[in-house]
């Protein structure tokens, strides 16, 4: 009697999942960052774009307009590698959000979800573990302007924008990881991003002097944000320091308050 009155006493209920700390998620998001990094090690084919787009532009964009802007190849390199560098990876942080979703199509990060991790732990590992490949398209960027005659002014200021050029397309490639999570393919996250990256880019002072351009264009240039980090760049390659390095990190600061909670919480109600 006794044994049975202890056995109906017992709670047979499936104790709460343990919640996960902040540092816990943390560690947890390195740890995916480093399978990310893993991945790009056992294919290396994940770095071609960063590789072959730096060559192609800067070859390209000098050949086609260095003689009409700046008389001369060497002449237009100060006005192109920087634009260039932001142009590459702005290009890289798009794939992000392409590379995002094919993994969520192969059910990639449902396998996530039966581990005892963060559930933010995947999304967050995915776009750390991605700044290698923005590093690794600036670098190419500078060494190819060096070797066509780019000479900056300030070799400590090339690193410093090269760092600001990494830091803002991580908090851009926040908006493409939200493309990536809502949309269901694939082609679709690239067809949107590059539609919205197209105008961006290329309507802003990364290529030519924004004093060519028609009126409405001009003032469409003077307030896009990539303007705004090309300014930033060339001046720091200069050795100058002004109010266009705060532009830019403030606008990265708001896309990543406003964006990456968004996307976070789309991305734990599909997971």
């Amino acid at each position: 009697m006794t044994a049975v009155s202890t056995v109906s006493h017992l709670d047979t209920r499936t104790p709460a999942a343990r919640q996960v700390t902040v540092l816990e998620a943390v560690a947890q998001s390195a740890t995916m960052a480093g399978r990310g990094l893993l991945k790009i090690k056992h294919n290396p084919q994940h770095l071609f774009d960063v590789i072959v787009l730096p060559i192609v532009f800067t070859v390209m964009f000098s050949s086609i307009f260095g003689g009409a802007i700046a008389g001369d190849v060497t002449g237009y390199l100060p006005i192109l590698i920087p634009g260039v560098l932001v142009q590459v990876a702005l290009a890289a942080s798009v794939t992000t959000g392409v590379q995002l979703r094919e993994d969520m199509n192969k059910g990639v990060f449902d396998r996530f979800r039966s581990l005892p991790i963060a559930r933010i732990a995947p999304l967050a590992g995915s776009l750390l573990a991605d700044v290698l490949r923005y590093i690794v398209g600036t670098t190419i960027t500078v060494i190819v302007g060096l070797f066509m005659g780019y000479r900056p002014g300030s070799a400590v200021g090339v690193v410093l924008a090269c760092v600001l050029v990494v830091v803002v397309a991580f908090a851009l490639s926040w908006i493409f990881a939200l493309m990536g999570v809502v949309m269901e393919k694939a082609s679709t996250v690239q067809g949107v991003s590059m539609l919205v990256l197209m105008p961006l880019t290329f309507m802003s002072n990364a290529l030519v002097p924004v004093a060519t351009m028609p009126g409405w264009m001009q003032a469409f240039a003077g307030v896009n944000p990539v303007s705004h980090l090309v300014s930033a760049v060339r001046e720091m390659a200069d050795g100058r320091y002004g109010v266009q390095i705060v532009w830019s990190l403030l606008g990265a600061a708001v896309v990543l308050i406003v964006v990456a909670p968004l996307t976070l919480r789309v991305y734990m109600r599909r997971a």
